[in-house]
């Protein structure tokens, strides 16, 4: 084997695992990149060049962080698998720009993190093959945190990023759509094939890029109740906003009060949840906050 050939090789990761008598770990989603074509596709939709800083969640056997190192100027990788430390440590080694940290991105305080990592770099990008299990509270904390986050590149379930991406109307669009689309401007980049992986998942994946917004795209009073009403509306999704929010915020009164303030922010109540807009929510959330409804 050439000692130029990389981590993501399929040769080269078989034989880091053999080497290292790794065995995989269902509960962590352990699933090793070993297709350069999409691990190309993903550096190259994070935008990065020396002055990026890239926060690596879940590095593996570190085939996509080996290709972060080449193209950024810093690059820190949280593993929460201790067995990997000896193999991270000597396949990075030729590259000085790298560090792991062992620890739960989930309880990383990251505000911390970035202070203490990202000094030195002018913006900051977030790049990972993400575990399925916990794509939608990782994704959530670093966009809810309010990092200072240019982008976030990552492969997830290809269904749950369609979700994200999607537009009001379709099966799709839900609560997690709109969370996403408040803080970030999501893009899918590509479909990715079952083969791409060591060992194969049971689904199919996808890499979406999510744009960090400096302000989210419409106002709202406050964030928790908007958030609270989008969630509401979206409790049983065959019905429709009315008898949703009734069942939530208007359990022991008559229709007639809930009608007039979906009147009031220019929605039908005969509308689901899937069809009011990012605006139509913040309006609804407006109007119900401003009547105490809460």
């Amino acid at each position: 084997m050439s000692v130029k050939e990389d981590i993501s090789s399929p040769r080269r990761t078989k034989e880091i695992i053999q080497r290292y008598k790794f065995s995989f770990k269902k509960s962590l989603g352990q699933n090793f990149l070993i297709d350069q074509n999409v691990l190309d596709k993903i550096v190259d939709a994070a935008e990065l060049n020396e002055g990026t800083g890239v926060l690596e969640i879940g590095p593996g056997i570190g085939s996509l962080t080996e290709q972060l190192a080449r193209a950024a100027g810093v690059v820190t990788a949280v593993e929460i698998d201790r067995r990997l430390v000896p193999i991270l440590r000597d396949v990075l080694s030729p590259y000085p720009n790298v560090k792991v940290r062992i620890d739960d991105v989930l309880k990383v305080n990251l505000q911390e993190l970035f202070t203490e990592d990202f000094a030195t770099v002018d913006k900051v990008s977030v790049v990972a093959n993400l575990p399925y299990y916990v794509t939608t509270p990782i994704l959530m904390k670093l966009l809810e945190e309010k990092l200072p986050l240019d982008n976030i590149v990552v492969m997830i379930q290809k269904e749950v990023a369609e979700r994200m991406a999607a537009s009001p109307g379709g099966k799709e669009y839900g609560s997690l759509s709109i969370a996403v689309q408040y803080y970030s401007d999501p893009e899918l980049v590509c479909i990715v094939p079952r083969t791409a992986f060591i060992p194969e998942p049971n689904v199919d994946s996808a890499v979406i890029r999510l744009k960090v917004r400096e302000l989210p795209p419409v106002e709202v009073a406050d964030e928790k109740h908007f958030f609270e009403v989008v969630h509401a509306c979206f409790t049983q999704r065959r019905k429709t906003i009315a008898n949703n929010l009734k069942a939530r915020y208007f359990p022991e009164e008559g229709r007639e009060r809930l009608e007039a303030l979906l009147a009031e922010a220019g929605i039908e109540p005969s509308r689901r949840g899937e069809t009011l807009s990012l605006e139509e929510y913040a309006r609804l959330s407006t109007v119900l906050l401003a009547a105490g409804i809460a």
